[in-house]
């Protein structure tokens, strides 16, 4: 009975062991040991304002207000440049434009300076692959530089993406750039060149079936016995925005576009004394019930997705994410589009969602896209293979409530790949947005903006405070010189 007894009190200890092991790994390396699927879904001039659940835009978004509910909402996120190509490539990169080369929008009059993505970047993508998932993209990649044409010769857009240059994914049903909503074509993983799939469906809805026979795998395009790590780029709501099918139009049949653009700084005319932004105001913001019903449809596509993962088992291990590439101005400023440095086009949505393992709440990091790639390969339990050239911060201890070296800015910026030394750069801290533009003259404009106390930015503050104005273009120059950015030149 004695020797028994010793038996159960070495066994005891043994289990106590092994608890005190589990334990003992950090959030990261108890994630790591369940490898999540990943689903991360981006849609194009999707603006933080058409958040539903921020009761800002008239917008019924019920599906992405339940992640937000369920998951950790970054309030900062911005698109440090606001604009379709250098979104996607500090997405995949983990790089900065300069850094990455990806300068401005991807056409073939660009191509000649190298503005596309390289294939010798180590990118989001190849991590994952190399590191057993089975990765995956639908939708608008706009990361390729087609055959460079001559300036005065027309622009090429819309490219194939031959499979060396596709970073990992094994899963490919993309295009390179299109506006075509209702009739969208694709090149699937492998078609050749001239073997597109032309589709008469509104694509999201067409994604979205796409993406769920991918989830079966019927068809087996994926690894079973391997995580998922699936990328849905969604065109709309980016223009045109009336390609949109009736059914989500009829929520806003009848009612005034001037009432349902309701931010205190829209303008119904263009203001044409800013330097920078898309204009011709007048003859586009009778679109904007279009681009509500987009998003109300992009937001229903979304659920028929997150439907199918809790129908089969999948949606409590994958991390799911909803962010954009830029916003959309839809007035505000007396301007339309993106590409400026105004909160409706540098804010984005970034929603994290995977409510096994991170609370849920309101996170307010000054997080940058750069940032994005890191921090979810952490967050993964991943963090040994960040690449180590990227310059984006692995902030996914900030998920558990742990302390991180917090940013204090985010970077504006805007050039032409034709000479970066062009265009415009800014930052934003928590209480400014400042931005500097130069014009082709070299002579510089200078916009500044007090987001607490004019948190819609009617009022250009830049030349009040002459203290002030120095410290902002100190901290801008300090910046730059940070990053070796030749417009200080």
């Amino acid at each position: 009975m004695k020797h028994l007894s010793i038996k159960k009190t070495q066994l005891l200890i043994i289990l106590v062991l092994l608890l005190s092991s589990c334990n003992s790994k950090t959030p990261q390396e108890q994630i790591a040991s369940e490898q999540p699927n990943l689903l991360f879904i981006f849609a194009d001039q999707y603006r933080r304002p058409s958040l539903g659940f921020l009761n800002e835009d008239p917008v019924v978004t019920p599906n992405i207000d339940q992640l937000a509910k369920e998951g950790v909402f970054f309030s900062r996120a911005v698109a440090n440049h606001p604009l379709c190509s250098p979104y996607r490539a500090m997405l995949m990169s983990g790089k900065y434009p300069l850094s990455n080369g990806v300068l401005a929008n991807c056409h073939s009059g660009r191509t000649a300076y190298g503005n596309y993505l390289k294939r010798s970047d180590i990118c989001f993508s190849d991590v994952l692959a190399e590191n057993g998932y089975s990765a995956g993209y639908v939708g608008k990649w706009h990361l390729d530089g087609p055959p460079a044409t001559q300036s005065g010769e027309k622009k090429i857009w819309d490219t194939w993406c031959p499979p060396e240059d596709r970073h990992g994914f094994s899963f490919w049903y993309a295009y390179g750039t299109h506006n075509r909503h209702n009739a969208p074509y694709y090149w699937s993983t492998n078609a050749a060149e001239d073997e597109k799939t032309q589709v008469r469906q509104w694509s999201p809805e067409h994604e979205a079936e796409v993406i769920i026979s991918y989830l079966k795998n019927e068809e087996k395009e994926r690894k079973p016995e391997q995580a998922f790590a699936l990328f849905w780029a969604i065109n709309p709501p980016h223009t045109p925005f009336n390609q949109v099918p009736k059914e989500y139009t009829q929520h806003y049949a009848g009612m005034d576009y001037k009432a349902l653009l309701n931010r205190p700084n829209v303008a119904f005319s263009d203001n044409k004394e800013l330097k920078r932004g898309d204009h011709g105001v007048e003859k586009r913001l009778n679109q904007a019930p279009d681009y509500f019903s987009s998003v109300n449809g992009v937001d229903k596509q979304i659920g028929r997705v997150i439907d199918y993962l809790k129908s089969n088992k999948l949606y409590h291990n994958t991390i799911i994410v909803f962010s954009a590439d830029h916003g959309e101005m839809l007035g505000s400023h007396g301007l339309m589009h993106k590409n400026v440095w105004f909160r409706e086009a540098y804010e984005i949505p970034l929603i994290v969602h995977y409510p096994k393992h991170i609370k849920a709440g309101i996170n307010n990091l000054n997080i940058s896209v750069p940032d994005y790639m890191p921090t979810l390969l952490g967050l993964m339990g991943l963090s040994k293979k960040i690449p180590d050239d990227i310059e984006g911060k692995d902030y996914s201890n900030t998920f558990f409530n742990k302390e991180v070296d917090e940013p204090d800015k985010q970077l504006y910026f805007g050039s032409e790949p034709s000479d970066p030394s062009s265009g415009t750069r800014g930052f934003r801290n928590d209480k400014y947005t400042f931005a500097v533009v130069k014009d082709a003259n070299d002579k510089k404009f200078y916009y500044l903006y007090n987001d607490q106390s004019d948190p819609y930015q009617l009022s250009n503050i830049w030349g009040e405070d002459a203290a002030s104005d120095n410290n902002m273009e100190k901290e801008l120059e300090q910046l730059l010189q940070s990053m070796n950015d030749p417009w200080l030149k």
